[in-house]
């Protein structure tokens, strides 16, 4: 299973990179706002998810991990393939995809090319319940440095919980990771 990937742009498709990695040029379907970015020759480094078919095996390029764990979520759902999960990730970016199956909004996902409005319901109704099995994941763009600061505090001998309350308490201050992680010990430490 190939998992992430990290070479040079050789080719640009209408929605796809041939990313070469060591002399091998892989095919890989990306939302459309991250292929745009791109250039011939320019360096990338992609999550990939592998999907196997009986003939043929297709690579899908994300920003992160989360991205490929709700495209999993998307496909989960019956009647929806990796391509129109990789056509609703062109629609909006992850936020944006996971505040319309909380709010309910059918007209987000009938805006998605080849999905229609019994899809979009089945779609909201579905993920909905799976949501819920995934409430520790935070989607904002911090959340890597969030569950970095946590992390860091817990191996202080911190509990979880005085943690994410130190979080609450150092979320406008800046600076790097590590001032972060200063302050936060520091409220911790008044308390």
């Amino acid at each position: 299973m190939i998992a992430y990937l990290s070479g040079t742009i050789k080719y640009k498709g209408a929605n796809y990179l041939t990313i070469l990695t060591n002399g091998v040029g892989y095919k890989v379907s990306l939302p459309t706002d991250m292929h745009a970015k791109f250039k011939l020759n320019d360096p990338i480094s992609t999550y990939i998810y592998t999907h196997v078919k009986d003939d043929a095996i297709d690579l899908y390029g994300f920003t992160s991990p989360l991205e490929i764990a709700f495209f999993e979520l998307l496909i989960s759902v019956s009647g929806i393939g990796p391509k129109t999960a990789l056509a609703i990730f062109s629609t909006g970016k992850l936020p944006v995809i996971k505040d319309a199956v909380v709010r309910g909004n059918v007209e987000f996902f009938t805006s998605v090319p080849r999905l229609g409005r019994k899809n979009a319901q089945k779609i909201i109704i579905e993920l909905r319940s799976k949501l819920g099995s995934l409430e520790d994941l935070d989607l904002s763009p911090e959340s890597n440095e969030s569950k970095e600061i946590v992390g860091a505090l817990k191996s202080f001998g911190f509990e979880r919980d005085e943690a994410k309350d130190a979080l609450k308490f150092i979320k406008d201050v800046e600076g790097s990771t590590s001032d972060k992680i200063r302050q936060a010990l520091r409220y911790l430490g008044k308390k």
